[in-house]
């Protein structure tokens, strides 16, 4: 792939970087706040090639990559200048809905080390598996110094949101950190795990111990977000850079230690004995609705939500009863991968299904989500089944994560202990059981639909009522002469424009006096009212449909007075046109085909 041609193209489809707010990317997608959405071609963006697909969501404009994500980021982020960090403090949030902007803090707090987190998450499984096999000791040297490269990212963790968090509210990231390292000062970690109760000006502070948490340091920065503001506009620019710091820290450290903190602490306490009383009362239902709505939740961006619940989980229990329910909804969307890949005839699909089996194994499932399952349906419902299948029996079993980590095969030395069993045979029945619904039921036509397109005929409709005329015989040089493309002319009887196919509207003209679509299987469209009309400046025109909208034949694209602009002087043909019929062997039915399930024209469109 050229990361650097994609990035370009990237950026010319999302409306240039004047367009961009703020950009990022997690494992898989670009993700872009824009100033206006409406700028972003999005059906160009589809077509490129290394572009999964688009998705907007919790306020973004998504963008998904694959794998290759980081590579194109970082071209993008030299074309656009996205490194410039003095112009990414200047942007100002203007997403009103507050729970887009709470998914957003969320997933710019903990998509940068995500990465980093699940490889330490893994590291701590995987001594616990060599621990159990009797391969190391934790006496032993070897494991000390393992364990607290696994570890030492979870006990300061406050450390890595605090300056994620700082950096997504625009505020010092620096002294968000000192904030962090103060709450898990080893002088004071040691007073909380002896429960003293030591003062602050005389008022106690709650003993708490702030390691591996995750909502105080939130909370904190947020409410620094607050507070640095207002000593910015209080101190002089001579000496802000100390004064504000300086405050910052002399107020924010006591405020969090007495209230902030503790009241942190407590809400996490709450959606711990929460979740735990929810997951009692009926594992295997829990896992049922977990492992088959998971991947609906990342669809929509709300997965983002449960990342902080399910680390303060581990942070104030110990453990998490969600994450190996998660790897059989991750599992069974690679096994209807599996099962594309051994049932398709389509190359592309093939392909696309191959590799997405791999990195849905390892975790990604987005290339599978956008790429084929949901595209395709009845993969994804197939994956839907198979994940609550297994997402029942490892409920069933209780199993357990002591680690965070993304749900994914790699996780499972994360879920040794009690139930791990059950993990074992939930994310192998999620797997093999969507492979085989989606191999016996997912592509119920959707194949053979595919190779029997390749090879027969894309049937259009004709736009409008009327009498159908060569496309040579209009007055107009341009279209007669075919060279912006094939296709048909027609006089028209009233002044209603419908979609000849399904497709999708690739252009609007504002004065309304031509339409672009691009069909399902990828035939270019234009379809033109009249001859010079464009000087009627939409006069007698009215456009019903936007750009980037699907249509289906027989859906109303536009409404035109045929009798206006003859009056007006101006030849009212409707021209109906294949603008990339280079690729086709195009053949026109030059008749009116009456009482034929409303066909009124075909066009056989066969690939050279």
């Amino acid at each position: 792939m050229d990361y650097e041609k994609l990035a370009a193209a990237i950026l010319k489809d999302v409306g240039g970087k004047e367009n961009i707010n703020t950009a990022w990317h997690c494992a898989t997608r670009l993700r872009f706040k824009l100033k206006d959405e409406h700028q972003a071609d999005t059906a160009a963006l589809e077509e490129l090639t290394g572009v999964i697909t688009v998705v907007k969501s919790a306020g973004q404009y998504q963008v998904v990559i694959g794998n290759a994500v980081a590579n194109v980021f970082e071209a993008l982020a030299r074309l656009a200048g996205l490194e410039n960090e003095d112009r990414q403090k200047e942007v100002k949030e203007t997403d009103k809905n507050i729970v887009n902007r709470f998914i957003g803090f969320i997933s710019g707090t903990f998509t940068p080390f995500l990465g980093a987190l699940a490889g330490a998450g893994i590291l701590k499984g995987l001594l616990a598996l060599f621990v159990a096999l009797k391969w190391l000791n934790t006496t032993s040297g070897t494991y000390e110094i393992l364990y607290a490269a696994g570890d030492g990212l979870f006990n300061f963790l406050p450390i890595f949101l605090a300056f994620t968090a700082a950096k997504r509210l625009k505020v010092n990231q620096f002294v968000a950190v000192a904030l962090a390292s103060a709450l898990v000062y080893p002088t004071l970690v040691t007073i909380a795990s002896k429960s003293q109760t030591i003062a602050f000006l005389g008022i106690p502070v709650i003993p708490t111990t702030y390691t591996s948490s995750v909502i105080p340091i939130l909370l904190a920065v947020w409410v620094l977000s607050y507070i640095e503001p207002v000593l910015d506009r209080i101190f002089p620019e001579a000496v802000r850079n100390i004064f504000t710091p300086l405050f910052s820290l002399a107020i924010m450290v006591p405020l969090t230690m007495l209230v902030v903190g503790p009241l942190g602490s407590s809400i996490g306490n709450v959606l711990a004995t929460a979740i735990s009383a929810i997951y009692n009362f009926a594992p295997p239902l829990a896992g049922a609705l977990m492992g088959a709505f998971w991947q609906v939740f990342v669809i929509f961006g709300v997965h983002w939500t449960f990342v902080p619940v399910m680390m303060n989980n581990i942070a104030k229990m110990g453990y998490d009863p969600l994450l190996p329910i998660l790897s059989a909804a991750v599992l069974s969307q690679a096994g209807a991968a599996l099962g594309i890949f051994l049932k398709t005839k389509d190359q592309k699909q093939k392909a696309l299904a191959g590799s997405g089996v791999v990195t849905g194994i390892f975790g990604i499932t987005e290339p599978i989500i956008y790429g084929l399952t949901l595209k395709l349906k009845r993969p994804f419902i197939c994956a839907v089944i198979a994940g609550g299948v297994g997402g029942a029996i490892i409920g069933g079993f209780q199993a357990k994560a002591s680690s965070f980590t993304l749900p994914s095969l790699l996780a499972l030395p994360t879920y040794i202990g009690k139930g791990f069993s059950g993990v074992v045979i939930g994310i192998g029945v999620a797997f093999f059981l969507g492979a085989l619904l989606t191999y016996f039921f997912g592509l119920r036509g959707v194949s053979q639909q595919a190779e029997t397109n390749s090879k027969e005929s894309e049937q259009l409709i004709a736009p409008v009522a009327g009498t159908i005329l060569p496309l040579t015989s209009v007055a107009d040089e341009v279209f007669a002469s075919e060279a912006m493309g094939k296709g048909i002319a027609i006089k028209p009887d009233d002044g209603h424009v419908t979609s000849p196919v399904a497709g999708t509207v690739s252009a609007v003209y504002p004065t309304g006096h031509a339409i672009g679509l691009i069909s399902d299987q990828g035939a270019e469209i234009l379809i033109h009212i009249g001859i010079d009309t464009v000087k009627l400046n939409g006069k007698y025109f009215e456009t019903k449909v936007k750009k980037d909208q699907h249509v289906n034949p027989g859906d109303e694209l536009v409404t035109f007075a045929p009798d206006k602009i003859a009056e007006a002087g101006y030849d009212n043909t409707v021209m109906l046109i294949i603008t990339n019929s280079k690729q086709y062997t195009v053949a026109t039915t030059a008749e009116t085909l009456a009482q034929d399930n409303n066909w009124l024209l075909k066009l056989q469109l066969a690939h050279n």
